[in-house]
C-alpha cells in the first residue's frame, strides 16, 4: 500500500512538471537556475539551438526558433553573468537584471555580436561557449513591467554590448535546418520580440514574493 502511494505522488508530481497546471506548483516568477522554453508571444515559436553552425557570419552553433512545443533542444537554463552580479539559486530574476542562458543541451550560451544575420541582416545571434564559459556577448537584460520577472507577463530581453532586442522574423531557412524561423537582434522594441515563460523547471523561490507559499524546492 505505501509502495502504491509512493508511486501515485510520482505520478501527480509528474504530471505537474509536464503540463505546468497543478495549482501548489504554479511558481509566479521565474528565478535563478530555472531551466524553461521562452516563447515568441508574436510568432508562437520558441527559441531553439542544435548542434548546426551557421554557414556564413561568426560560423558559431546557430539559433533559430521551432514551432514544435516537445523539442528537447528549446530548453535555457537562467543562470548569472559571465562576469560580475551572483544569480542565487531560487532568486527572482528582477526586471533589468542582467542574465545569462544557457542552451541546455549543448552547454553553450545565448549570444549575440555586429555579425550580420544571415537572412533579415539584423545581428546574427548564435549560442558560444564551452561548458558555460563565454564572455560579455552573452549578457541580456530583463525588460519588464514590475519589480520581477513573472512567468504569465510578456518580456524582452536587450543584449547588453549591442542594445539589440533577441527578435524573431518571419523568414525561414532551408536546409538543413528546413523551416526554422531565423532569430536576430533587432534595434527597436516591437511585438516580434516580445518573449514569455512556457513549459520548464522551475526552482522553488528562496527569496523574494510568493516563496513563503510553497512546499517543493524543484520540480
Amino acid at each position: 500500500m505505501e509502495l502504491l502511494q509512493a508511486l501515485l505522488n510520482f505520478s501527480v508530481l509528474f504530471a505537474c512538471v509536464a503540463l505546468v497546471q497543478c495549482k501548489k506548483f504554479q511558481f509566479n516568477y521565474v528565478t535563478c537556475g530555472s531551466s524553461l522554453k521562452l516563447v515568441n508571444t508574436r510568432s508562437n515559436v520558441r527559441l531553439h539551438s542544435h548542434d548546426v553552425k551557421y554557414g556564413s557570419g561568426s560560423g558559431q552553433q546557430s539559433v533559430t526558433a521551432v514551432d514544435s512545443t516537445d523539442d528537447n533542444n528549446s530548453y535555457w537554463q537562467v543562470q548569472a553573468p559571465t562576469t560580475g552580479a551572483e544569480c542565487p539559486r531560487g532568486k527572482p530574476i528582477e526586471c533589468g537584471q542582467i542574465i545569462r542562458l544557457l542552451h541546455v543541451t549543448t552547454k553553450k550560451n545565448l549570444h549575440s555580436h555586429h555579425f550580420s544575420s544571415p537572412l533579415s541582416r539584423n545581428l546574427e545571434v548564435s549560442a558560444f561557449g564551452e561548458e558555460g564559459v563565454g564572455d560579455d556577448g552573452d549578457h541580456w537584460s530583463v525588460v519588464c513591467s514590475g519589480k520581477y520577472w513573472q512567468r504569465d507577463e510578456k518580456i524582452r530581453l536587450k543584449h547588453v554590448v549591442t542594445d539589440h532586442y533577441l527578435h524573431v522574423t518571419g523568414d525561414s531557412f532551408g536546409r538543413p535546418i528546413h523551416g526554422q524561423r531565423e532569430v536576430s537582434g533587432y534595434s527597436a522594441p516591437n511585438d516580434l520580440n516580445y518573449w514569455k515563460a512556457a513549459e520548464g523547471i522551475f526552482v522553488k523561490p528562496v527569496d523574494g514574493p510568493g516563496s513563503e507559499d510553497l512546499i517543493h524546492d524543484e520540480f
